[in-house]
């Protein structure tokens, strides 16, 4: 089961937080609500980091020495899910040979973080919902009440106001947990904080696995421009590619090279930018990649913007931006 238990935060943390005002305004919020013991959703891609976000709450808070419990609802059967939140005692159902404590009682005095919250059951909605109201539950088979003292933080990548709107979601559920929302942008939107990303993990593979591995200023320039649908995981998994393998960066080079876009490759640089730091070509590289395939997007959906929202996995709002951003015109068609 993917349930992990007084698993403490890792030290250092990676550099989320840095390079894009979007994550800079979530280290702000973090900052904000860390005396406190709101409850708070965090919603995000697959991938994005939510996981570093609710261990960031937790670290930043009173409850900072206390366990830090992560419950994945998606992982888990549903027939078993109940009994790892809250508990059962002995003989509740068949195998039941003993009392086992709940991942609630675990997170007594720390934080239990329900990741796929939008996964979790209608019947065991109403139990969460109960517990938040009066932080009081009973175990599987069980009738004490059991006072529980833990902060809440839940995440998803499901959109919850279309589970409501399906009867697959409370609402009054919704409100309770989503006291404060944290939206965590996508790693194509903040392409900024690849190159400091990519080395983070660099070191940490490079320590993990006694190697010296450096990555070449063309790889930098091709991972700020991959389109990174797995989000900082992929990237992860890719830097670890790179560091346990004696081609990995090669590989990956030759990777980006084949399914990058015609149209997205960088212009050469004029003989008056040779003094420009890597970023700032990596950055400029990344602007000119995402107008090309915002274009070769727009033109393939023939300008229909809310399919190309969904193509592009970005919210309507977001596109509409990013077309204002790179300045594309739709073209003017003739009625036939």
């Amino acid at each position: 089961m993917d349930t992990d238990v007084a698993e403490p935060a890792p030290t250092p943390e990676p550099p989320l937080f840095e390079g894009h005002p979007r994550m800079r305004a979530i280290r702000s919020i973090i900052e904000s609500i860390a005396d406190t013991d709101t409850t708070v959703l965090i919603r995000g891609e697959s991938g994005v980091g939510k996981d570093l976000v609710a261990r960031a709450i937790h670290s930043a808070s009173a409850r900072a020495k206390g366990l830090f419990v992560k419950v994945n609802c998606a992982a888990i059967p549903q027939e078993l899910l109940e009994s790892e939140l809250f508990g059962h005692e002995k003989g509740a159902f068949t195998g039941a040979l003993r009392r086992k404590p709940g991942q609630f009682e675990f997170a007594n005095q720390g934080t239990i973080y329900l990741d796929e919250i939008g996964e979790l059951p209608l019947a065991l909605q109403a139990k969460l919902l109960h517990v938040l109201q009066d932080f009081q539950f009973t175990r599987v088979g069980g009738h004490a009440p059991i006072d529980v003292d833990a902060r809440v933080i839940a995440a998803t990548n499901r959109d919850l106001e279309e589970a409501m709107a399906r009867g697959e979601f409370r609402e009054d559920l919704y409100y309770r947990l989503n006291v404060v929302e944290i939206q965590v942008p996508p790693l194509r939107e903040r392409r900024e904080e690849i190159p400091a990303l990519a080395a983070w993990f660099l070191s940490k593979f490079n320590a993990q696995y006694g190697r010296q591995k450096t990555l070449s200023p063309e790889t930098l320039v091709l991972l700020t421009e991959h389109p990174w649908s797995g989000n900082v995981r992929e990237l992860e998994n890719m830097i670890r590619r790179m560091v346990v393998l004696a081609d990995g960066e090669r590989n990956f080079e030759a990777q980006a090279t084949r399914v990058r876009l015609p149209q997205a490759t960088v212009a050469p640089l004029p003989k008056q930018s040779v003094s420009e730091s890597l970023r700032e070509i990596a950055r400029r590289g990344a602007r000119e990649a995402e107008r090309h395939a915002l274009a070769e997007v727009l033109e393939r959906v023939r300008w229909n913007r809310a399919e190309a929202s969904r193509i592009l996995k970005v919210s309507y709002k977001t596109l509409l931006n990013k077309i204002a951003e790179c300045e594309l015109t739709a073209p003017v068609r003739r009625l036939s």
